[in-house]
């Protein structure tokens, strides 16, 4: 088969199209990335992976990558304990690869979550804090679509019932929800978590979640509580085809 002819084929299959992203790691120091997928097709390039001081790597994902996640590990070590405790936070099952079904991720860990290609022939994408902060992040493009980030390290100032987890300094390389850290003793109905009878963006204003405001001030752009959508939720024309760069400690 010719490549003219297998080129326009492709074209004619749903989800054989592709987006380019890059992820690019800006800290001054190794960590470790991570990707998972929540439904759909997945990307085919791994979904953990090591990334030393000032390197990146790109790879294809699929044009329409429903509910796709990434996130940055710290301080990981994989060879006697693989699983969700090889890192200090941000670890997975599955151990440096994540696993594609149950990996999602262990919090506090910033998120960047995209869906492509999706209601009204937009992308639409996000900087995330609801499940805590372990790295500063940015989501930006090459076509002039909104960036989303949250910049700034929240660990050194974060309040003291959400601060944590420590390295072996006593440096906190992360800063937990109000949600993770269980602050009203019911996850399961808690205006902390929206959940409950707390699960409606009614019924769960930011300002009955515990220390939105710290991390809302730090990080305007960033997704801070479960019904966030109005200040932190971007949205590109799918047609653009936007090409996404996720950069830890930009």
């Amino acid at each position: 088969m010719s490549t003219l002819i297998l080129a326009a084929l492709l074209t004619l299959v749903p989800g054989a199209l592709a987006r380019t992203m890059t992820v690019y790691n800006h800290c001054p120091f190794t960590m470790w990335p991570a990707m998972f997928t929540g439904t759909g097709t997945r990307p085919s390039y791994s979904t953990g992976w090591e990334a030393p001081p000032y390197t990146s790597v790109t790879f294809s994902v699929p044009d329409n990558w429903q509910a796709g996640r990434i996130w940055g590990r710290r301080d990981c070590n994989f060879s006697t304990n693989p699983g969700p405790n090889s890192c200090l936070d941000g670890g997975c099952n599955g151990g440096l690869e994540c696993d594609p079904s149950t990996g999602t991720g262990v919090p506090p860990a910033t998120l960047a979550e995209f869906s492509l290609n999706q209601s009204g022939g937009l992308d639409y994408y996000d900087v995330s804090l609801v499940d805590g902060y372990n790295l500063p992040m940015s989501i930006t493009n090459n076509v002039g679509c909104p960036v989303a980030n949250c910049p700034v390290d929240l660990g050194l100032n974060c309040p003291a019932p959400l601060k944590g987890p420590f390295d072996s300094t006593g440096f906190p390389v992360g800063c937990k929800s109000a949600c993770e850290a269980n602050l009203d003793g019911n996850p399961s109905n808690s205006p902390n978590c929206c959940t409950g009878e707390y699960d409606t963006p009614q019924t769960c204003p930011s300002s009955g979640v515990a220390y939105y405001s710290y991390f809302k001030s730090n990080c305007p752009n960033a997704y801070c509580y479960a019904f966030d959508d109005s200040t932190a939720l971007f949205t590109c024309p799918a047609s653009k085809n936007a090409v996404y760069t996720v950069t830890f400690c930009p």
